[in-house]
């Protein structure tokens, strides 16, 4: 009878994500994963049309948290094609309710993540809703995301812009910035592991993250042209960018891939100088990557590009460039920086960044307004 009410007094919150449980963790699972006292079901997003996952049995990936993948839409309908596009919904969310049921969830916090997410309102049970937009969803209907966040009891936005425009809709609007995990990419758990570039001897140059076609490469290839003695390195997934084959034709251009995100740090560290790039689909964002926050954990110099009329992000510890040349002279000007100059300041941003205190933030604003 005591395990009973134990169980009972956890808080459930249903997650409909827009990113996959993964081991190189998203916002969504940084966050509700250090939620202390809940339950959490999980739907992730299928991978694709034909991704048949949602047929397989949840998978606990944590003692409180079990993750489904939902079934995939094989044929996208528009929502001008009313039936259909229910009859879409409505799929969704009798999958969705029947793990509910499975899992005896009673009237859970939903927690959405996606405008697209608005219409399986009507088709759950739920006591309390969250939105999390942590982007600008440019390519849906404005009107989704404008009812999702009126529907909403608390909405999270990750930066200024995001909760200035979502503001008509809502007067719960908390900003909540994406964050690090600190421990990891601040080295309090050693120093680096392993040299992963042990041929190289002399300046090393370094970006971290996914090379998104819309990734704008063009000032690390003029600085790898210009100075040949430097070595630029580009550790992540590759899309189809078209300066890549100009890239990997550079000498001292090192493309590395992906690794395992526990190998990041070492490759980090290995950096004098850290890159922060734009990505030209997205000129108008202020969201600040989780990436910057982990280069901050680091303390090593950072050089990030700026769009013309930007605000400068961190200006007392990040060197802003405004084009390709001031890029490279700031290159240099972090490259000469006295070691120890700002780099605690730059970790101090980091650990006030921890996805611990992030999730904690969250936790007190559900607690006060009754959600958790």
């Amino acid at each position: 009878m005591s395990f009973y009410r134990e169980v009972s007094s956890l808080k459930q919150i249903l997650c409909l994500s827009n990113e996959p449980w993964s081991t190189s963790p998203g916002r969504t699972q940084q966050l509700l994963s250090r939620l202390r006292d809940t339950q959490i079901l999980y739907f992730a997003p299928p991978a694709g049309r034909r991704d048949r996952s949602f047929r397989q049995k949840g998978q606990k990936v944590r003692p409180n948290v079990t993750v489904y993948t939902l079934p995939p839409t094989l044929f996208p309908v528009s929502e001008q094609y009313s039936r259909l596009f229910l009859r879409n919904q409505r799929k969704l969310g009798r999958f969705i309710a029947d793990k509910a049921a499975r899992h005896r969830f009673q009237s859970p916090l939903l927690w959405t993540t996606s405008p697209e997410q608005v219409h399986l309102l009507d088709h759950l049970e739920y006591d309390g809703l969250v939105y999390d937009c942590d982007r600008d969803w440019e390519e849906l209907p404005p009107l989704w995301e404008g009812a999702l966040a009126n529907n909403a009891d608390i909405v999270f936005a990750a930066s200024p812009l995001l909760a200035d425009r979502l503001s008509p809709c809502s007067s719960n609007i908390a900003q909540l910035p994406n964050g690090v995990n600190y421990p990891m990419f601040s080295g309090e758990g050693g120093s680096i592991q392993s040299d992963p570039l042990p041929q190289v001897h002399g300046p090393v140059l370094g970006w971290a993250g996914v090379i998104h076609r819309e990734l704008d490469l063009s000032p690390i290839l003029y600085a790898a042209r210009e100075r040949p003695g430097w070595t630029f390195l580009l550790l992540g997934r590759q899309e189809d960018n078209p300066l890549l084959p100009r890239l990997r034709r550079q000498p001292n251009v090192a493309l590395a891939g992906p690794c395992p995100l526990n190998e990041v740090p070492d490759w980090l560290f290995r950096c004098d100088v850290l890159l922060e790039l734009l990505r030209e689909d997205r000129p108008d964002s202020d969201v600040i990557s989780g990436r910057l926050y982990e280069y901050l954990s680091t303390g090593k110099p950072i050089v990030s590009m700026l769009w013309p009329e930007q605000v400068e992000i961190f200006p007392d510890v990040v060197y802003g460039a405004h084009d390709e040349r001031e890029f490279l002279t700031l290159c240099q000007h972090a490259l000469e920086e006295a070691p120890g100059f700002v780099s605690q300041r730059r970790q101090s941003y980091g650990a006030a960044a921890a996805w611990s205190l992030r999730a904690a933030a969250v936790s007190r604003i559900l607690d006060t307004a009754g959600l958790l």
